[in-house]
């Protein structure tokens, strides 16, 4: 506990309130008792406000940091694989070798959906979007483990832990085949959990599938890139619904349907699209000056981040792996690619852009490695969704471990007054 108070005078009355510090970030003053003072504090959208306390993912934005357990995000992109960080934030520390392979071999036996969840795909209309058939069949999942789903079980959230990472990719590629009309393709359990995303996605009955490792790669770096990040609105929406005892299913679907919010999931894919509006590089000079025109609506899309005031930490590794993949799929030529790369180079040195820190962002350099490898925009979200599951897990493992109350925002009511009915 601390010693520090903080003073909130409100009127003639002074009321002091905890402060507390965290290992690093600005301290935080505990106001919950202001309720039986009679006041509320009002913070929309809750950009000052800590909800929770969380040993998971640090962010210092101000300086480009991303920590997972401590981990520098640049770090674990280099040296790790994206079932060792899914380890990693699940369990707090890194596994031993041993630990490691026990968890890969964990996971490869639980990437098989239960046959008649065929039947959940085939009720969805043809055109569904993926997003739409993702939330729904994620939800779903709890009618097959309704008789494992105690979240007071530690043992019973492991196992759930281990279902969600390992069937994710299989939901996610089944999304996909279903849209464009294609047969299911089974996992295989000698491929790795990029590789066997890849040939999920792309595999067909008639030919054996043979993931090209450098894209299988490039995806295990988005995979471990969107792991977690903080208390972000999807976390945050899976912690309020975790927080009434819902089921995990239940809660991940929420978190699913937080993140189709095109202000939070969909910035990867406006990317893409604002490449297609700007349609040449004849026609960058043109949209620059519109970005540059405080008036005009346009906006370049994938450039600065609300929470990374400097740099985007993760995008440096993007960056490198893009130009991995547009080299070994001979892209270097493409129309809309050019013009990303000539977008990145502007934002890099022109004055403008670099006053404001309008760098290029991770979902900038992860829109234009999706659309190399083939993977259309209707898919990108879903993706970002299947890799941010172990992210949204844990902090609902890490809630529903200790000591949790129910979410219950307050508001300042603005409605009328007390009044009667009126009668005749």
């Amino acid at each position: 506990m601390t010693d520090r108070k903080a003073t909130l005078s409100v009127g003639d009355k002074s009321i002091e309130v905890p402060v507390y510090s965290g290992t690093v970030g600005p301290d935080v003053i505990d106001v919950r008792g202001l309720v039986q003072e009679g006041v509320f504090t009002y913070d929309p959208g809750f950009v000052s406000t800590a909800a929770c306390e969380s040993a998971i993912t640090y962010i210092d934005g101000a300086n480009g940091v991303l920590l997972h357990r401590g981990y520098p995000i640049e770090q674990l992109a280099e040296h790790s694989d994206y079932l060792e960080v899914c380890y990693l934030l699940l369990h707090g520390e890194l596994p031993s070798a041993e630990e490691n392979q026990k968890f890969h071999d964990t996971i490869k036996n639980h990437t098989m959906l239960h046959d008649q969840m065929r039947n959940f795909f085939q009720g969805f209309r043809r055109d569904a979007h993926p997003m739409a058939i993702m939330c729904g069949v994620v939800g779903a999942l709890s009618a097959f483990y309704h008789g494992e789903m105690d979240v007071a079980s530690q043992e019973q959230r492991e196992i759930t832990a281990h279902r969600l990472i390992a069937k994710m990719p299989t939901i996610a590629a089944w999304c996909y085949k279903y849209a464009i009309g294609q047969p299911f393709i089974y996992p295989r359990n000698d491929l790795s959990y990029s590789e066997n995303f890849l040939q999920m996605m792309f595999g067909v009955p008639c030919e054996e599938y043979k993931p090209n490792p450098i894209l299988a790669k490039a995806m295990d770096k988005i995979f471990i890139l969107h792991a977690d990040h903080e208390q972000n609105a999807s976390t945050s929406t899976v912690r309020l619904a975790g927080s009434t005892g819902a089921n995990p299913y239940a809660c991940i679907a929420s978190g699913i349907a937080a993140l189709w919010g095109p202000a939070h999931g969909g910035a990867n894919e406006a990317v893409l699209d604002m490449l297609a509006e700007i349609g040449d590089e004849s026609n960058i000079e043109k949209f620059i000056a519109k970005a540059k025109d405080k008036d005009d609506p346009f906006r370049l899309m994938g450039f600065g981040h609300r929470v990374y005031k400097n740099f985007d930490p993760r995008a440096k590794v993007m960056a490198e792996t893009a130009h991995e993949v547009l080299t070994e799929l001979g892209l270097e030529n493409d129309p809309l690619l050019k013009i990303a790369q000539r977008l990145e180079k502007i934002a890099l040195e022109d004055e403008y852009f670099v006053k404001r820190k309008l760098y290029p962002n991770v979902d900038f350099y992860s829109g234009l490695i999706l659309k190399a490898i083939g993977i259309p925009t209707s898919m990108f979200t879903v993706i970002f969704a299947l890799s941010r599951t172990i992210g949204w897990f844990s902090h609902w493992n890490e809630m529903v471990s200790g000591d949790y109350r129910i979410g219950r925002p307050r508001q300042l009511y603005t409605g009328s007054d007390s009044r009667d009915y009126p009668t005749k």
